[in-house]
């Protein structure tokens, strides 16, 4: 369920390219999960890694998550 979460989220994420050549990507919906890198490659390992740490920071001190793609993290891991 995890795995599938983090996939989701990934597949909505949007990327450009600032003027310094620099690249950014966030997730819409998943308020502070963004990243800035050198290359796409580097930036899209960057967003992956942040939001692996906003998911379990999030879960950590109780907040309910988004459901990303039809997925509702919280509610799969309660009843887990």
């Amino acid at each position: 369920m995890l795995t599938d979460y983090i996939r989701a989220a990934l597949a909505q994420a949007h990327y450009e390219i600032l003027d310094d050549g620099t690249f950014y990507g966030d997730i819409p919906g998943l308020h502070g999960v963004l990243a800035n890198a050198g290359t796409l490659e580097a930036c899209r390992a960057e967003l992956q890694d942040v939001l692996e740490e906003w998911i379990i920071l999030g879960l950590r001190l109780g907040h309910t998550l988004p459901g990303v793609g039809g997925i509702q993290l919280d509610a799969a891991l309660e009843s887990a």
